[in-house]
């Protein structure tokens, strides 16, 4: 018997067994669990997103379910890319990277000239029917660069270390000029947080976490619009219904929800009294509807997700793949948390969706490529993967 035939002699594998890259039989613990909760991720944040813009999608597009629909063909298009992630080595990410990360800061670069602009932001380019924010897409592009950089920190050149990270901080720059200063400031918590677990020095990281202070509080001082955003994070109900209306209606849906929700689909607060709750507010509509301890139940969710995350952090042998499964987890769980903590007036209004949740292609896309970089990495850590061929019955 060949030794890549033995896991299939008892019982001839399920059709989507067949598919994956590893037998079933030898996937890690953590990429089983994984898997089961990206994919109940991704399915629960449909059914939410369906409840959040029903009402508005009938009453403005004629079609209660057309963000649903569109929502769907993205999902569809994001988990291909997913499914080719796990298949794909991760070696052959990291190979490509850097290029991807320089053709991503060219295209942020661009958004700054033709663009298109809305509310007073230019962060999307339109390419045909189709409208992409490049600093999304470049998110894990960004991890697995870092990986690349930080992994071999002690042993490359000056040349080399000067050069990347200018090439990070002028994607941070450029992603703040846009404005998007919570896009920028989750880019270079990314890249500090590998650099941390990579062993970089905490003197030099000390000095980056002050320096990347300054540069948020210098871009709040400049856009109004964002001091603004600050001013009324403090006390939104100093001006009710200018600056402070988001959060005092999210906090009004929030706190409408009680113990246990009003019911799914039955919010009040998405009827047109909260803005954009398809997108940067739609958790102020789960927690409406589910209440306290759907949002305890959200949040143990995101733990246990970090934790599984961790867990493939500890069992991968090499830096890189490591470095990747640390920043993968961040991104997700971290993102998710921020958001979170928008809509409960934790934080100041950002413009950071929620993964897999929040109504948009480009945060699916970016959000489901990263979760497939994590589960890549624990596929890895078994040490098995590598010479095993697919399935096959004789």
């Amino acid at each position: 018997m060949r030794d890549w035939e033995f896991v299939t002699q008892v019982k001839k594998p399920a059709f989507w067994q067949r598919l994956l890259p590893l037998p079933w039989e030898l996937w890690p613990t953590e990429a089983r669990l994984l898997l089961t909760l990206i994919g109940f991720w991704s399915i629960a944040g449909l059914v939410i997103l369906g409840s959040a813009s029903w009402w508005v999608a009938s009453r403005e597009m004629g079609d209660g379910a057309y963000y649903i629909k569109r929502q769907l063909i993205w999902l569809t298009a994001s988990w291909t890319l997913f499914y080719l992630v796990i298949s794909t080595h991760l070696k052959n990410w990291l190979r490509i990277a850097g290029p991807i990360v320089l053709l991503g800061g060219f295209l942020v670069g661009a958004t700054l000239l033709i663009g298109s602009t809305v509310n007073g932001a230019s962060r999307w380019l339109i390419l045909g029917p189709l409208q992409i924010q490049p600093s999304e897409l470049i998110k894990p592009f960004v991890i697995l660069q870092a990986a690349n950089l930080f992994a071999h920190w002690k042993r490359i050149t000056s040349d080399q270390r000067i050069f990347w990270l200018g090439i990070f901080l002028t994607l941070i720059l450029l992603i703040l000029k846009q404005p998007n200063l919570s896009t920028a400031a989750l880019t270079g918590i990314l890249l500090w947080l590998i650099a941390l677990g990579a062993g970089v020095r905490l003197s030099s990281l000390l000095i980056t976490a002050i320096t990347g202070g300054l540069l948020g509080a210098a871009s709040i001082l400049i856009n109004e619009y964002q001091r603004l955003r600050v001013i009324s994070f403090l006390d939104p109900w100093q001006d009710p219904q200018g600056n402070g209306y988001q959060l005092i209606q999210s906090l009004l849906a929030i706190g409408s929800g009680g113990w246990f929700g009003e019911g799914f689909g039955l919010s009040t607060q998405k009827l047109q009294y909260l803005p954009i709750q398809s997108t940067d507010f739609i958790y102020a509509v789960f927690a409406e509807e589910f209440g306290f301890i759907g949002s305890l139940l959200v949040l143990i969710f995101l733990m246990l997700f970090s934790f599984l995350g961790l867990r493939v952090a500890l069992r991968c042998k090499g830096n890189q793949s490591k470095l990747v499964a640390i920043g993968c987890t961040t991104l997700l769980v971290g993102q998710s948390f921020l958001n979170i903590g928008v809509a409960s007036g934790v934080m100041p209004t950002t413009g950071l969706p929620l993964p897999m949740v929040s109504y948009g292609g480009n945060s699916l896309l970016s959000s489901l490529v990263t979760a497939g970089l994590l589960i890549r990495c624990s596929l890895e850590s078994t040490g098995v993967l590598e010479g095993v061929r697919p399935h096959k019955v004789t």
